[in-house]
């Protein structure tokens, strides 16, 4: 016999609760409901910790312990006594009307920016929580209506809480509580978007709940913010803080954004980064960013053709590249210049006592520094490469374009809202 389907609580909306009178036991109106107060920070959905109400006009707090039933009816007390206390917050209390309706959120799974345009309320367990919000116009449009009308109007796009975060940066007890498991669902360019679709200060409060979480996550957003959003990010931080996350960056992105700075500011920060990373980024400096140099990274896995397969592997395993990047491992003659590329599938593949010389592809076009853009992308189609290598006269290896940098050349600024892939509705 299977278990009866367990049905949903009834929802209730904010907007009924707000301005509705506070009653006592016997049904005396005692004043008005001016907001709910939520306790953010937890696990689940948030539970109501009391509410602020107006009584002899003036404003006081009454705990949730003291509340018998909430409905659009009015707020009822357990005892007609009242104990008229002065709200002051606790840490991680909001008010929801004010502190959270009408406002934007973080829809986390969707990747995009929504709006509280209703906050929708269910008695569960026991205890009132806080279960969802109304991202649509029908949210909005109850709320422009007398109560009577309003409370006809079913609840429209419906966001479960579980998928929301909401921005508190301007309330003084709490911060933004995005955890680090759900941002780590998204990719870095993900969070890029919704920073640079928040307000200045949204943004910063992302970047901050990011950072708090995952340094390099916090480097890998940077990497894909747009050159606005780099420049305001970099305005409104010390110099110390900025290197940190430069010195967690690619060296080619690093140096991207440090040319793009004034020379007094770019010295502070080349000062400031680890010798190995600032040897990298100083060096890329000196090239055209429109040209291979430029483009290039410094990084890559470069064996001598005398290496075992498993030695590549090997060396693979221990580089600190990003896997999606690192696709190829070159070779070099004994003479110390650039013999080839084998790719690390045909390494996968290969007996692990195999050379590398035995499998080496000789045919591979280069680059020199000094290569323009065009150049690059030609070659890049042309042989259906995913890295191509930069080298100086002596065939020595300087450098890989890979073809996300190429990408990224060729887009239009802002393609990903340009193409709705932030998810706006």
């Amino acid at each position: 016999m299977n278990a009866p389907a367990t049905e949903a609580p009834p929802i209730l909306h904010l907007s009924s609760v707000i301005g509705s009178p506070l009653l006592d036991s016997d049904g005396e109106r005692l004043g008005k409901v001016n907001d709910l107060i939520v306790r953010l920070g937890g696990v689940g959905y948030p539970p109501i910790t009391g509410v602020l109400a107006t009584v002899a006009g003036r404003a006081s707090f009454i705990g949730i312990e003291r509340v018998s039933k909430i409905g659009p009816e009015g707020v009822v007390l357990r005892k007609a006594k009242l104990d008229l206390r002065h709200f002051e917050r606790r840490p991680e209390e909001v008010l929801l009307g004010r502190d959270l309706l009408d406002r934007q959120l973080i829809n986390v799974e969707g990747a995009r920016l929504v709006r509280a345009n209703e906050i929708e309320l269910a008695l569960v367990a026991g205890s009132w929580r806080v279960v969802g919000v109304d991202t649509g116009p029908r949210g909005g449009l109850r709320r422009l209506l007398p109560k009577p009308l309003g409370a006809h109007i079913a609840t429209g796009e419906f966001l479960d809480w579980a998928l929301v975060e909401p921005f508190v940066g301007h309330v003084p007890t709490v911060r933004l509580r995005v955890p680090h498991p759900k941002l780590a669902k998204l990719h870095p360019a993900q969070i890029a978007d919704l920073v640079e679709a928040a307000s200045r200060r949204e943004g910063a409060e992302i970047i901050q709940a990011v950072g708090d979480g995952d340094r390099e996550l916090e480097a890998d957003v940077f990497e894909e913010l747009d050159d606005q959003h780099q420049r305001e990010f970099l305005e409104d931080r010390p110099d110390a803080q900025v290197a940190e996350i430069l010195s967690r960056m690619a060296p080619d992105d690093a140096a991207d954004v440090i040319g793009e700075l004034e020379e007094d500011r770019r010295e502070q920060l080349l000062t400031l980064l680890p010798v190995s990373h600032r040897i990298k980024v100083r060096a890329l400096l000196g090239y055209d960013p429109a040209e291979a140099g430029g483009l290039m990274s410094p990084d890559f896995v470069l064996l001598r053709g005398s290496a075992s397969a498993a030695d590549a592997l090997a060396a693979v395993r221990a580089s600190a590249i990003a896997p999606e990047l690192l696709t190829t491992v070159f070779v070099e003659s004994s003479e110390g210049g650039l013999e080839g590329s084998i790719p690390v599938t045909t390494l996968l593949r290969a007996e692990p006592e195999r050379r590398l010389a035995e499998d080496v592809r000789r045919e591979v076009p280069c680059l020199a520094p000094d290569a323009p853009f065009e150049e690059v992308a030609r070659l890049m189609a042309d042989y259906n490469l995913t890295s191509i290598p930069v080298i100086d006269e002596h065939r020595r290896m300087l450098g890989v374009v890979t073809v996300d940098d190429v990408l990224a050349e060729m887009l239009p600024r802002g393609w990903r809202r340009r193409f709705g892939l932030l998810g706006e509705d």
